[in-house]
């Protein structure tokens, strides 16, 4: 196994931050940029691999990568359109670990020998799908590593549903990246979800202000779920304070909402159900099984029928001073709920480590009204 693959290979949801001056569909990014700086901001902020676009139509070239190699000991994927062995001669000289495989532009025969010459050369290869079909090539030729990009090479155009659709189709024994069109925490941990072991982040790190800082906020956890929403103003402001989760209840319950609410692109939505799993809009579901006409204590946070995560929450009503300790005991993905606010979310975080907190009763002024304040410091404490 290469270094790039053993970086993706490890536990949890890995970055692969990208250098690119430039791209065809949005133009000038970073013109100034100087990778030496970047790579080593990228590795101080967390990211597993370092991804440099050599090709010139991006603003790059192989002195980048050079440049990248000298800075950083992180592995590094060179990026360009690759079509045989001596583009890939050329990236093992530069310093990559790794290099672009496009399907897109290989046949089968062109792809089969350009991976036969990267394996050869100690070099790791991300094969790059954009629909099913391609995904059905990569794994046919064997790809360890698959990228499915949620960008149409042709249009230009972003469809994360899609990308979802194919993360969630890919065999467990591959290492699947998503790429392309993640902006938030919410996309990143909507692809881990789908059975992504990585996330590969170029645009909006490149038109960030502080391109580190950017990486180690799409990487940071726990993620912060506010629930028992019903109005969209406290949407916004649940949006607004940075929550990465919305939750809406449609349950019986004081707080029960008509319907899941809209939200923006930096947010999942998260419908709460109790007993069966119902039709709904949301991008995740909360299910708790019935017990004596109320929710079980635990449940189990569901992404396309799939469970993806354990929830942990008090009894109904009740309270239980071991519950810290039992969700600590935990493996997993742990969804913590139960009794939290803006008073002891971080000393519940550093009990539990959990991958997401969840309230709602402690930031309300009133059942289903939230208190921004208490909004706002919940997020604020939880970060």
């Amino acid at each position: 196994m290469g270094r790039f693959r053993e970086a993706l290979a490890a536990p949890g949801l890995g970055a692969i931050a990208e250098i690119k001056r430039r791209s065809p569909s949005a133009g000038d990014l970073r013109p100034d940029a100087i990778p030496r700086l970047l790579a080593s901001a990228y590795e101080a902020s967390g990211a597993a691999a370092v991804s440099i676009l050599v090709d010139e139509r991006f603003g790059g070239t192989w002195d980048d990568l050079r440049a990248a190699r000298g800075a950083s000991a992180v592995p590094l994927l060179a990026k360009g359109f690759f079509r045989d062995r001596d583009d890939l001669i050329q990236a093992r000289e530069a310093g990559a670990d790794a290099a672009l495989l496009l399907l897109r532009d290989l046949n089968d025969g062109e792809s089969a020998s350009f991976l036969a010459a990267a394996y050869d050369l100690r070099l790791d290869v991300l094969v790059e799908a954009h629909d099913a079909e391609e995904l059905e090539r990569a794994i046919a030729l064997g790809a360890g590593i698959v990228g499915l990009n949620a960008r149409d090479l042709s249009t230009f155009e972003i469809d994360r549903a899609r990308q979802l659709e194919l993360v969630s189709r890919a065999p467990c024994d591959r290492l699947v990246v998503a790429e392309s069109g993640i902006s938030s925490r919410a996309q990143a941990a909507a692809a881990e979800l789908a059975g992504a072991d990585a996330v590969l982040v170029g645009s909006a790190l490149m038109r960030a202000t502080d391109p580190g800082a950017k990486l180690a906020e799409l990487l940071s956890r726990p993620l912060v779920k506010v629930c028992g929403l019903t109005r969209a103003e406290d949407v916004a402001v649940a949006a607004e304070a940075g929550a990465d989760l919305a939750g809406f209840v449609l349950a019986e319950s004081p707080r029960r909402a008509a319907t899941p609410l809209p939200v923006p692109e930096t947010m999942l939505s998260v419908a709460v159900l109790v007993g069966e799993v119902e039709s709904t809009t949301t991008d995740l579901v909360q299910l708790y099984e019935s017990e004596n006409g109320h929710r079980a204590r635990d449940g189990v946070l569901l992404q396309r029928g799939q469970a993806v995560a354990r929830v942990l929450d008090l009894p109904w009503l009740d309270e239980d001073d071991a519950h810290w300790d039992k969700a600590a005991s935990v493996e997993g993905r742990v969804l913590l709920a139960g009794g939290l606010g803006p008073e002891n979310v971080r000393a519940a975080i550093q009990a539990v480590d959990p991958w997401c907190v969840d309230a709602s009763r402690s930031l309300e002024t009133t059942p289903g009204i939230k208190d921004p304040e208490r909004v706002r410091a919940f997020v604020e404490a939880a970060r």
